[in-house]
């Protein structure tokens, strides 16, 4: 069965970001698990950077928030001429830690309204982008 919404976490440090209709960018906007190095090996799968992450200032409104205009869009893809999921991105640098948690959350949140959902991680697997911690 086709998911409703497909959702892909990347790394903009990577590659390009994917063909999405709603993409969210978390640079700059969410605090950044890599600069701890407890987690900087970690992912967003692991339940303490999904904590870390989801706890940062406006990290549960943007789940929501995205969840709800993938909803929106839900209705618009959903005419017979236009019929296919709604596609959702989330970028962060590496595509390892932020984009992955955050990928998670939208999903669950779909999945709790009996939305199908499926998620991709394209980046999760690549090596860690070394570069400086950002304070």
């Amino acid at each position: 069965m086709t998911p409703e919404v497909e959702i892909v976490s990347f790394g903009y440090g990577h590659d390009a970001p994917p063909q999405a209709d709603l993409t969210w960018d978390v640079r700059t906007s969410l605090r950044d698990p890599h600069v701890d190095p407890a987690m900087r090996q970690m992912t967003g799968l692991d339940k303490a950077v999904q904590e870390h992450v989801l706890a940062t200032r406006g990290a549960i409104s943007g789940v929501r928030g995205l969840a709800s205009a993938a909803l929106g869009l839900r209705v618009a893809l959903d005419a017979p001429d236009r019929r296919r999921p709604v596609q959702i991105a989330i970028g962060c640098v590496g595509g390892r830690h932020r984009s992955v948690a955050l990928a998670e959350a939208v999903a669950a949140v779909l999945r709790r309204i009996h939305i199908t959902a499926a998620v991709t991680h394209r980046d999760v697997h690549r090596p860690l982008i070394q570069r400086e911690a950002a304070r």
